[in-house]
């Protein structure tokens, strides 16, 4: 290409990046002239600059009314031009850096040694100098909201918010949107975007396969929160269906169901991906904790108020005891540098205590560091428990947030064990790959100690640094004994933990004698379930102390699902209607019993996950052979069943997934129900659930 037609494509790149400048800036100067003007170029070349923005999409223009002929068209960036205002950004502030470098060689005879970009994120050389968002100016915002108003939407999943925040405000950064194929096959493969810049963790936008194939390549679409609030919108330039085994391998080292994101894989995302460059035009609206939510540039502008030049990140998901004050004040010591505590507030491990209780804890106990050195802020990250690659997703985000060093933990995001029993990661997997790419990533890992207590010396200090283990006692409470204790009851020491923080945990989790739960019965139609369950009622409403609620399959079917067939989908959304209901009967400290036939294990697990939020699952497996019950169907069902009149009959037409990890399984043959009934309230003792009588 020559040079002159090189510098007409430059020029005319520069004219367009200009003209949507000027749009999103200043939408409300809309006469030809005063556009012109503000450019510095004549009417003609404007009009047919326009034009050609019009036809490639970037901009709308209409007709308003008004005496003034000059000013009786309106112009308006449309969401593919603001995402082209962002591309066109990128190559402006690319251009404008090589230009820098250049005249620094040519008056100084050496090298700027700032790094040629490939992305805006690498313009940040200082973690305190803002960084690019994907929101467009408010104006343009209002505006976009009324086109929005007009494209198919998708309604996102509490994942898919969390992730489109940080995609808009620069936590994310230098992802432009969710990924295409292209960029999705090289994080996988080898965390890197597919111009080789480091990025180790799948945001991608799943939906339904109906929905995928109602959506064109290069269609705008609208992103809705739950309750249909438009927050962005989204340029469709791939559509692709992913290999879901291959990414459990790659991102989370096993296709391995245990794991909480191969689940949500497999069984909750939509079947196809969409990628393509987002614009945001609002933030989503939390209503919890809003003095503490701040986005990275205001975490940035709050350092550079305050004169932070070294910030260490303290990511957590748990409460705050005493060893993580000694390790936070250690780490910021040995960083030389100020301390931010900034805990997930989005989707963590399930079964993890809720963050409103958890920042509740972090506040009682904010005191305790001092003011002038620490602040703590809430991110709002859906975690993927992704151990050594979510090591690293958290250090680029840290670094986005403004911080200059991140205290790494001994199997850092771990999910816990696998389906063998074994630990997903080593102990030490996560320090070593964020030490690896280190350097790469711009921000330094503080390694996390094990801290322990010294009885004799009534101080904490690192496991690995106490010479004299042999003639000292070394105190340490398990996060499973902490539950346990606060399960039934029991004291909690006060080198522990905090009495603040014990008392808002135990606000949240009374003993398990005083919170609610719920028992599930699965099994084949006529094993007994409902019959054991009544019985199960009458005594536990016998013992007295918290309401009792019977969910009977046919009960609820008649009540909560008489508009649903028996087809798959049907039967699992009728498992999930009695799980949400359940759950809403646990978390207020009632007793849910549920009796369905459940004969998915897909479905009884994610029964479970929402009802472990707010209290204990109990899973009882009623495991009658199908031919005793067929033997003892009264209602002639499995004989219509195998005379192909009843469709997807379980355990005929349809398979029954027989519970591996039930907590009691219930032989009914030869064994009277109120034997069946007993069986479970000596489970549900042995649980801590029921007082023993």
């Amino acid at each position: 290409m020559s040079a002159s037609k090189a510098q007409l494509i430059s020029d005319e790149e520069g004219l367009l990046f200009r003209l949507l400048r000027q749009l999103d800036l200043a939408p409300e100067v809309s006469s030809q002239r005063a556009i012109a003007s503000a450019l510095g170029v004549s009417l003609g070349r404007l009009n047919a600059q326009l034009r050609a923005a019009a036809e490639a999409g970037f901009i709308k223009i209409s007709e308003r009314e008004g005496p003034d002929r000059r000013q009786r068209f309106a112009y308006a960036l449309t969401s593919r031009g603001a995402a082209e205002k962002n591309r066109l950004t990128d190559r402006f502030l690319a251009r404008k850096l090589a230009e820098y470098d250049a005249l620094h060689a040519e008056l100084t005879g050496t090298s700027s040694n700032l790094v040629p970009i490939k992305h805006r994120t690498e313009l940040m050389q200082n973690n305190l100098a803002p960084i690019p968002e994907l929101y467009v100016s408010y104006d343009s915002a209002q505006k976009l909201k009324v086109e929005a108003a007009d494209l198919v939407s998708h309604d996102l999943s509490p994942r898919q918010i969390c992730d489109l925040e940080l995609l808009m405000n620069g936590g994310f950064n230098p992802l432009k949107g969710f990924l295409g194929e292209e960029d999705y096959n090289g994080v996988v493969e080898n965390m890197r975007l597919a111009d080789g810049t480091l990025w180790p963790m799948p945001i991608t936008l799943d939906v339904k396969k109906d929905f995928a194939d109602s959506i064109e390549i290069g269609q705008d679409i609208a992103l809705r929160d739950q309750e249909g609030v438009i927050l962005g919108t989204m340029t469709v330039t791939d559509k692709y269906v992913p290999n879901k085994s291959n990414e459990a391998e790659k991102v989370f080292g096993a296709d391995d169901q245990a794991h909480p994101a191969v689940y949500y894989l497999h069984n909750q995302a939509g079947e196809v991906y969409l990628g393509g460059p987002v614009t945001g035009i609002q933030q989503p609206v939390h209503y919890d904790f809003r003095a503490r939510r701040d986005t990275p540039n205001e975490l940035r502008a709050y350092f550079r108020k305050l004169g932070w030049r070294r910030v260490v990140a303290f990511q957590t998901r748990n409460p705050l005891h005493r060893a993580h004050q000694e390790l936070t004040f250690r780490a910021a010591k040995d960083a030389q540098a100020n301390l931010l505590i900034h805990p997930v507030v989005g989707m963590t491990k399930p079964g993890d205590v809720d963050h409103f209780t958890r920042v509740r804890c972090y506040e009682a106990v904010l005191d305790k560091y001092p003011a002038s050195t620490t602040t703590m802020s809430l991110l709002p990250l859906a975690m993927r428990m992704g151990g050594p690659r979510e090591a690293v997703w958290h250090g680029l985000i840290r670094k986005n947030y403004g911080c200059t060093h991140l205290i790494v933990g001994r199997d850092h995001a771990g999910p816990g064990k696998n389906s063998a029993g074994e630990d997903f990661y080593g102990p030490y997997d996560a320090q070593d790959l964020f030490r690896e790419h280190m350097e790469e990533m711009g921000i330094e890992m503080v390694d996390f100690k094990h801290m322990v207590y010294v009885q004799e010396r009534a101080q904490y200090e690192p496991n690995d640094e106490i010479e004299d283990k042999d003639n000292v006692t070394i105190l340490n409470i398990s996060g499973t004994e902490l539950r346990r204790r606060l399960q039934e009851g029991l004291e909690i020491p006060e080198w522990f933990s905090f009495p603040e923080v014990v008392e808002e945990l135990r606000k949240t989790k009374p003993p398990r004698s005083q919170q609610g739960f719920t028992v599930f019965f699965t099994g084949l139609s006529g094993s007994g379930k409902s019959t054991i369950a009544n019985a199960l009622m009458v005594k536990l409403m016998e013992m007295g102390g918290r309401p009792v609620t019977l969910l009977d399959g046919d009960v609820v079917r008649k009540h909560l699902s008489s508009e649903l067939g028996f087809s798959k989908e049907h039967r699992d959304l009728n498992i999930k209607r009695i799980g949400y209901v359940a759950s809403e009967i646990t978390k207020n400290g009632g007793i849910a019993i549920c009796a369905p036939i459940a004969p998915y294990t897909a479905t009884r697990r994610a029964v479970r996950e929402m009802i472990e939020q707010y209290g204990a699952f109990a899973e009882v497996h009623v495991a009658t052979s199908l031919e005793e019950c067929e033997r003892r169907d009264r209602k002639g069902l499995y004989k219509l069943a195998r005379e192909g009149k009843i469709k997807e009959f379980t355990g005929i037409s349809d398979p029954y997934e027989v519970p591996e990890n039930a907590e009691l399984v219930v032989e009914t043959e030869n064994v009277d129900v109120d034997n069946c009934a007993h069986q479970v309230i000596l489970k549900l003792e042995s649980m801590g659930l029921i007082a023993a009588q």
